[in-house]
């Protein structure tokens, strides 16, 4: 890798064993804050695993696993104010359960029905779907920007990728036009060391993604992704300098994809066995785990009632998943073109009179 010549901040509080490395900010001394952000995290570690064996017996469709990720996610969710906007990524389940995203709206969409980017939480009902193509999201959100700073709003759009999308021109478009007119706008990088097989050290020739911001023209640093304290600090001061007009922040949260890349994913045939072992024991929900025990705030019996709390909040979503029904079939089509072509009119009476028969029962192929 080409030496670092650049001089970024990298910021960490905790060691991968949950030690204090030095003085924590004043607020990380609120441990109901601590804990409320904890339990989030084992809430969405706990969803997560519920989601990737619905998809292994065929309940929903291809997911995204956030294992390993979860301090990022959950940081960003809970520090956004709600008249910000979320222009999110496939890897984002923590930040939105933290913006009121419900869990079987989440199982919805991946079980690719619509009714999974209608969000009931009306302090997300502004916040976009999740965006599958890599890096799109990124020009979105500056878009978003560029509204909320022509209407003169202390708003902030706040988007996400994984470390593979900053490699692409729609991301490095984003951050020229984010630093030429000086958006408020934040960008978070999950550095989770993978694009699909692709390791970062050879995705990418610069000694850090967070220094791709300075090109063009504002903030960039890095932050352990692994340390929730860092993460929420970070985010804080970034959130705070884009809501009043301090221009930009890109924060590059360096973490590891304990799982597969996607459920159609096989990480085994290309990643080593012994680095994903070594990246286990530095993964984020231990981690604070271990500082909290230290500080005499957590234990064995709080984290049991803390599993069987969450657990049975996860099986309550999966309820009302299963409860949901088919989604019309209209909405296959309802969402792909703003104005319907004339040319596609046929096709599109001829599907939904099908539909209707075999809701009447009246179809037998």
């Amino acid at each position: 890798m080409p030496r670092n010549t650049v001089d970024l901040p990298y910021t960490r509080y905790l060691s991968p064993d949950g030690q204090l490395l030095g003085e924590l900010p004043a607020w990380a001394d609120d441990f109901n804050l601590l804990t409320r952000l904890y339990r989030q995290m084992v809430l969405t570690r706990l969803f997560d695993q519920k989601a990737v064996a619905l998809q292994r017996t065929g309940r929903i469709g291809t997911y995204a696993p956030t294992l390993g990720q979860e301090a990022i996610g959950v940081a960003v969710g809970s520090l956004m104010h709600a008249e910000d906007v979320l222009v999110p990524y496939y890897r984002d389940t923590a930040v939105q359960l933290m913006r009121g995203v419900r869990m079987e709206e989440i199982l919805l969409y991946w079980g690719g029905d619509e009714r999974g980017s209608h969000f009931a939480e009306p302090a997300v009902a502004q916040d976009f779907p999740i965006c599958v193509p890599i890096a799109t999201q990124a020009l979105h959100a500056c878009g978003v920007a560029s509204a909320f700073k022509i209407r003169g709003e202390h708003r902030v759009a706040v988007t996400t990728c994984g470390d593979g999308a900053t490699s692409k021109g729609d991301f490095l478009e984003a951050l020229n036009v984010a630093g030429a007119w000086q958006l408020p706008v934040v960008f978070v990088i999950n550095n989770n060391q993978w694009a699909i097989s692709v390791p970062r050290r050879i995705q990418c020739g610069a000694p850090t993604l967070a220094q791709k911001a300075i090109g063009a023209g504002f903030h960039g640093e890095q932050v352990d992704g692994n340390d929730l304290l860092a993460v929420y600090d970070r985010v804080q001061v970034a959130l705070e300098r884009a809501r009043h007009g301090k221009g930009p922040v890109l924060l590059e949260c360096v973490s590891y994809r304990l799982g597969d890349h996607t459920t159609a994913d096989d990480a085994t045939r290309y990643r080593p066995a012994e680095e994903v072992k070594h990246a286990w024991l530095e993964e984020p929900i231990k981690r604070l785990q271990t500082f909290m025990a230290g500080q005499g705030v957590w234990d064995e019996r709080r984290e049991q009632a803390l599993i069987a709390e969450c657990q049975g909040l996860v099986q309550r979503a999966v309820d009302n998943f299963d409860a949901a029904g088919h989604q019309a079939p209209e909405t296959l089509m309802q969402y792909v073109y703003a104005q319907w072509p004339a040319v596609l009119g046929d096709q599109r009476e001829w599907f939904l009179e099908r539909a209707a028969r075999r809701a009447r029962g009246g179809a037998h192929e």
